[in-house]
C-alpha cells in the first residue's frame, strides 16, 4: 500500500471536560500534528474540525469529529465520501486499553477491539480495511472500571508516557503519510 494517507482522523470526545482524558488520545495526536502547520476550522457538513495540511510534501486532511466517541464514524464517513477518499488511505488514531501507556502501534484492518469509536468508523465506512494508530493508555484494575478509567485524566506519569507515545508516532509521520507502514511499524514497535 504505497498510495499513502489522505485523511488522518483523531478520535475523542468534545468539550473541555474531556479534553485531557485518556479517551482523547486521538485528538491529542492530531492537535500535535497540526501545530504550526494550519488552523482548525469547523465544517458543519462533515461534523468536525478539519484542516488541509502538507506533511513531507504530501497533502492530506486532518479531522476531529464533533460528536461523541460512539458516533465518530459519521464525520469520518462524510469527509471520506465527499472527497472520495478510499478506506485504505485513512488513518484513524485512537486510545487503546490493551497497550500500556507509552506504546504506539500501527495496524491495518481487523476488529474494533471493543473500541466504540472504531466500531462506528467500521460501520460508517462499511469496511474495516483502514489503518489505525493505537495509542496505549493501559487498562484499569477491573473491567467494571473501564468507562470511568477512559473518561478520566491520566496520572502525571501516565500522561508523560502517553505524550511520549504521541511524539514517537509523530517522529514516523513522514513514513506513515507516504504509506511506508512497515518502516514506521519497525520503528514504533521497538518502543514501549
Amino acid at each position: 500500500m504505497t498510495q499513502g494517507i489522505s485523511l488522518i482522523a483523531g478520535l475523542g470526545n468534545p468539550g473541555p471536560e474531556y479534553a485531557d482524558t485518556r479517551h482523547n488520545a486521538g485528538f491529542l495526536f492530531v492537535d500535535a500534528l497540526i501545530a504550526g502547520r494550519a488552523d482548525w476550522r469547523h465544517e458543519a457538513r462533515f461534523g468536525g474540525r478539519c484542516a488541509r495540511v502538507t506533511v513531507a510534501g504530501h497533502e492530506l486532511w486532518l479531522l476531529c469529529p464533533d460528536g461523541f466517541m460512539n458516533h465518530s464514524g459519521e464525520a469520518v464517513g462524510r469527509l471520506a465520501r465527499y472527497y472520495k477518499i478510499p478506506p485504505e488511505q485513512i488513518l484513524v488514531v485512537h486510545d487503546d486499553l490493551d497497550l500500556p501507556p507509552g506504546a504506539a502501534r500501527l495496524k491495518f484492518g481487523g476488529g474494533d477491539g471493543g473500541h466504540n469509536g472504531v466500531a462506528d468508523v467500521i460501520e460508517q465506512l462499511g469496511t474495516n480495511e483502514f489503518h489505525r494508530l493505537r495509542i496505549g493508555i493501559g487498562r484499569p484494575a477491573t473491567s467494571a472500571d473501564v468507562v470511568t478509567y477512559v473518561l478520566k485524566k491520566p496520572s502525571g506519569a501516565d500522561r508523560a508516557l502517553i505524550d511520549n507515545a504521541i511524539q514517537d508516532a509523530l517522529a514516523q509521520i513522514d513514513a506513515i503519510v507516504h504509506g511506508q507502514m512497515q518502516k514506521a511499524m519497525n520503528a514504533l514497535h521497538t518502543h514501549g
